[in-house]
């Protein structure tokens, strides 16, 4: 577990797109929230392998929000229950049920809609938070730990250069 936090890190100061690892964030919320074997985070995964995203990003996040979703269960279950309960909605679910995909995907949980729901719901803006998050920290705090002595000191050093070739990561700065 500590490895995939190295990775995390790796992944926020090396060069690579702030908009791949907030993509990853984002989807591991969404994985996150929700029952793991359901037939919409199997899709989700799927997507996460399919896109260039930081899987190490997504693994963290998604371990990071199944933590989360403990505590936030009361809402997302009240969030279900609503929807599900709704007499707008009751013609929707009552046609939907009717399909073998809808009774497989679990989406008659109160759990499962709801975590679906929210995650889906606030996926977009965690998106757009992790990725601006992001930049700020690339830009103000990796910069001023660049700036110590101890930091260029290890940069040039013989070690980290032996070190960049064989991790194959180039440089970090």
């Amino acid at each position: 577990m500590l490895s995939l936090f190295v990775k995390l890190f790796h992944a926020l100061n090396s060069e690579s797109s702030t908009r791949q690892i907030s993509l990853a964030i984002s989807l591991g919320f969404i994985v996150g929230l929700s029952p793991l074997l359901t037939l919409h985070n199997i899709a989700f995964i799927f997507v996460v392998l399919l896109l260039r995203v930081n899987i190490g990003g997504f693994i963290v996040a998604l371990g990071f929000f199944k933590g989360l979703s403990y505590l936030l269960s009361s809402l997302i279950i009240m969030v279900g229950e609503s929807l599900l309960t709704a007499q707008s909605l009751q013609p929707l679910f009552d046609t939907l049920y009717q399909f073998s995909i809808f009774k497989l995907a679990h989406l008659h949980h109160t759990y499962t809609l709801g975590a679906l729901v929210i995650g889906c719901l606030l996926a977009i803006p965690l998106y757009f938070l992790c990725n601006y998050l992001i930049e700020k920290y690339r830009i103000h705090i990796k910069a001023f730990f660049d700036k110590f002595r101890i930091v260029k000191a290890l940069k040039a050093s013989k070690f980290y250069s032996v070190y960049s070739q064989v991790s194959g990561q180039g440089s970090l700065s």
